[in-house]
């Protein structure tokens, strides 16, 4: 039989990444001043944000471990065989395709970037126990380090490449937005007004980056009762007079994501609604006015507390009031430490994104019943922040269909 390889390279076609060469190379030298501080020889990233963010190459893994591995000198992303030269196109750096031929070829790739008996930085948040189980077994290190938590730091604060693309990416989500306020109506259902969101992104996004791929913008469009949950999946639903309405698009481009989040209503709005309504409205403009540099996570999180205490709301919260914007997505990523919550303490800095994304929940049979949500995503400046979500809030605009 035709010997079969543990290993090979396979690299074929022009290579097309999000950024420039020297925006990869800046991120790597971050990165390695991390790991000379930390005594660090070989990263072995497995997550997809991660190697999304220093190789530029977003993986697909269906059951298959991928990876990148770092070194002083070298940047390599481990990839199956299944995708062929399509890793190889899409990353800065090289590429190591590894065979299913023999288990584990996967751990053997890795080897032959890292060697033997190495200090190995790896992902705490995301390593699994069998696969951590392996890279001891394969690569023998004699030291572990977690490099997570340096890596989110770095990932927190944006290059002007990165603002540029999360720029872009605001703006297409307001395009889903007015796409969904014109499908608005009575009787149609949420998948179809949800679809017509989607589509209108993703032509956007094919026009603004044309040498882009193209996979996971999506679009949560819920109605009455289903909007209590901020993660409620699309029904098919149809829409009656007077309910309330949850727009939420999130265009992804090149592992870029953003969001654009709305309250709405079909026709018309109650008054008890109505009034919770402008209060969350109220606690979205004081909680954007509080994103500056200096202020601290937790401080913002204790005034927009007060803000609806005095109001008798707090009880109606149901999560924590924004989050950092970058390389993530519902499946993978998260900058934890830049979100705003009471138990984070990050000091706000120039160069940050985060969201400013008050909710309240009010329980079926409960007057002004459903979940109220606003979202914009602010730039931190030096002398405060820049919202560059253009698509208007409130009942002015969003009493619709």
């Amino acid at each position: 039989m035709t010997e079969r390889p543990q290993m090979y390279r396979f690299h074929q076609g022009d290579r097309v990444l999000p950024f420039a060469a020297s925006e990869y190379d800046a991120r790597l030298a971050g990165l390695r001043k991390s790991m000379a501080a930390e005594g660090v020889d070989a990263c072995v990233f497995t997550s997809m944000h991660n190697i999304a963010y220093y190789s530029g190459f977003l993986y697909c893994s269906f059951g298959r471990p991928y990876g990148l591995v770092v070194t002083n000198t070298e940047s390599v992303t481990i990839s199956a065989g299944i995708d062929a030269a399509q890793p190889w196109r899409r990353c800065h750096g090289d590429n190591i395709t590894y065979t299913d031929w023999q288990r584990d070829n996967y751990w053997r790739a890795i080897l032959s970037v890292t060697g033997s008996g190495k200090v190995i930085g790896y992902e705490g948040d995301h390593l699994t126990l069998l696969q951590s189980d392996k890279l001891r077994g394969f690569l023998s290190p004699s030291k572990t380090v977690d490099i997570a938590p340096a890596t989110m730091r770095q990932r927190m604060m944006k290059s002007a490449a990165e603002l540029e693309i999360i720029r872009h990416g605001a703006a297409v989500a307001d395009v889903g937005g007015f796409a969904i306020r014109d499908a608005v109506k009575e009787g149609a259902r949420e998948i179809d007004i949800a679809m017509a969101g989607r589509d209108a992104m993703e032509l956007e996004i094919a026009k603004r980056f044309p040498d882009a791929e193209y996979r996971d913008t999506w679009v949560w469009f819920q109605s009455g009762i289903n909007t209590d949950g901020a993660h409620n999946p699309v029904t098919a639903r149809q829409l009656q007079r007077g309910d309330i309405l949850s727009l939420n698009t999130f265009p992804m481009i090149s592992g870029y994501y953003t969001a654009l989040e709305r309250t709405m209503f079909v026709k018309e709005v109650d008054a008890a609604s109505l009034k919770i309504w402008e209060a969350n409205v109220a606690a979205h403009e004081y909680g954007m006015s509080l994103l500056k540099p200096g202020a601290s996570c937790a401080e913002i999180t204790a005034k927009i507390n007060a803000f609806f205490e005095e109001r008798q709301l707090l009880q109606y919260r149901t999560f924590g009031y924004g989050h950092s914007f970058g390389v993530l997505s519902h499946y993978y990523g998260r900058e934890a430490g830049l979100e705003l919550r009471e138990d984070i303490d990050t000091v706000l800095e120039p160069g940050m994104v985060i969201s400013m994304e008050p909710m309240l929940t009010i329980a079926e049979g409960q007057p002004g019943a459903g979940g109220y949500r606003e979202h914009d995503i602010l730039f931190i400046t030096e002398d405060g922040n820049e919202d560059i979500t253009k698509y208007p809030y409130g009942p002015e605009f969003n009493v619709v269909g």
